[in-house]
């Protein structure tokens, strides 16, 4: 087996988002009373460790990108979390999402919000 640090920018939450169990916590990186960066420790099978990266720092990478996707696919990240989470500007961010093949999550209502907040700043000139 391979270990991996896992660090994943989380708030108040005690659950891994990958595997959904609580998990020991080594390190906790808070600032301003936030919880930004947690360290954890998981074993994974040496084949898929070796398929998610060659080092241990790319392991983390994708590990934490991976489970930035799925938090976000499931409704639990915004877009600008899964930035704030990688690292991220918001180009950078939708990019990433693209390149990933991820669908942007933008609905009807949110097109009809932003449609209606154009028409007002529209009607002010």
């Amino acid at each position: 087996h391979c270990t991996v640090t896992l660090l994943a920018r989380l708030r108040g939450s005690s659950v891994c988002p990958l595997i959904g169990l609580c998990y020991p916590v080594t390190t906790i990186r808070c600032v301003a009373d936030r919880l930004i960066m947690i360290e954890m420790t998981i074993k994974l099978p040496n084949v898929l460790a070796h398929a998610l990266g060659s080092t241990p720092e790319a392991r983390s990478r994708r590990l934490t990108e991976d489970a930035a996707i799925e938090e976000y696919r499931v409704g639990q990240l915004s877009q600008r979390q899964v930035g704030e989470a990688l690292g991220m500007d918001c180009w950078q961010t939708e990019r990433f999402l693209t390149e990933r093949k991820v669908a942007i999550n933008y609905s009807l209502s949110d097109l009809q919000t932003d449609r209606a907040t154009l028409d007002e700043i529209l009607s002010r000139k």
